[in-house]
């Protein structure tokens, strides 16, 4: 799922694009991807582009008259610039927004099409939108770690959560607690004082870092590599590749369709935290330390 940093790079790239230009039309495939009905969409055609907005993982474009599309991309929708009057071709190609200089086309890879568009009109309408979550990027000290302690959740629960924090998701959740060197199990209850500074320069630093990064790699192109996996990562998606900072293999915990990849030696003092599926089968076969998992892979504990 395009987090806070790709979706701050989809709208760099979109403001010399089409602020200020006109929405000539809208094309929309199916009716799974508009999930309003009033305004109708014919309506924001032919206005011109006012501003461009984020609400937590959410795109909004705004258009003369306070109408606003709300774009949520969810996990597999993606956008692309394409020349004008661009056409819909295939099953992934769910919508096309025609300005003058080009043609923005949603897409969504997969079966489960989840994006989502919403036509609203007015500030109070859009507010509905927004999750609520707390910009870390803006946040003071004190207002984060009032916002981290506010219910008891595990650190990645509550890093991930868009009612907690903005625009956060599993990738750079797992990136912020690897640089904090913070178990992603550890109860927000529970983390002193001390800890929750190095969580929030972590949040901070590596978000930053990463919105640096990508629009470097952009520079003027529109972004055409959005991903949750990148090599650069020092943890999300590296499971049994080694740690950039102490060598160890990084270890995962699976759940529903997610996972939580971390360094037990970095973040877990050497333990080896529960996949509940795993342990389950497995049971006292289960490996309790960073050593013991590197014994039964041979010693090395890396990637082969």
């Amino acid at each position: 799922m395009p987090e806070l940093p790709d979706i701050l790079l989809y709208l760099r790239a979109l403001e010399p694009r089409v602020l200020g230009q006109p929405l000539l039309h809208v094309r929309v495939r199916g009716p799974a991807l508009l999930r309003t009905a009033t305004p109708p969409l014919q309506a924001v055609e032919g206005r011109g582009v006012t501003s461009l907005e984020r609400l937590g993982k959410r795109i909004v474009v705004g258009l003369e008259g306070e109408y606003f599309l709300v774009v949520h991309l969810m996990i597999a929708g993606r956008l692309h610039w394409r020349p004008p009057n661009a056409p819909l071709r295939g099953r992934q190609e769910l919508a096309a927004f025609d300005f003058p200089e080009g043609t923005l086309l949603l897409t969504e890879a997969g079966s489960r099409h989840r994006a989502a568009l919403h036509v609203v009109r007015g500030r109070a309408d859009l507010a509905a939108h927004d999750p609520g979550g707390m910009d870390v990027l803006t946040a003071t000290p004190e207002a984060f770690a009032a916002a981290l302690r506010r219910e008891s959740h595990t650190l990645k629960r509550a890093l991930t959560d868009p009612r907690i924090f903005d625009g956060i998701g599993n990738a750079y959740s797992d990136e912020i607690l690897h640089a904090a060197r913070l178990s992603p199990l550890r109860l927000t209850t529970q983390v002193t004082e001390a800890e929750v500074a190095r969580l929030y320069e972590a949040a901070r630093r590596t978000l930053g870092e990463w919105i640096a990064r990508l629009a470097a790699q952009t520079r003027d192109e529109f972004p055409g590599h959005v991903t949750a996996f990148r090599p650069e990562m020092a943890v999300h998606g590296r499971y049994r590749k080694p740690c950039p900072v102490c060598g160890a293999a990084v270890q995962r915990i699976r759940y529903a369709s997610n996972e939580v990849n971390y360094c037990a030696r970095c973040q877990t003092e050497g333990r080896v935290l529960a996949d509940r599926s795993m342990s389950r089968l497995l049971r006292e076969d289960w490996p309790r330390s960073l050593d013991e998992w590197e014994e039964r892979l041979g010693g090395s504990g890396a990637d082969r």
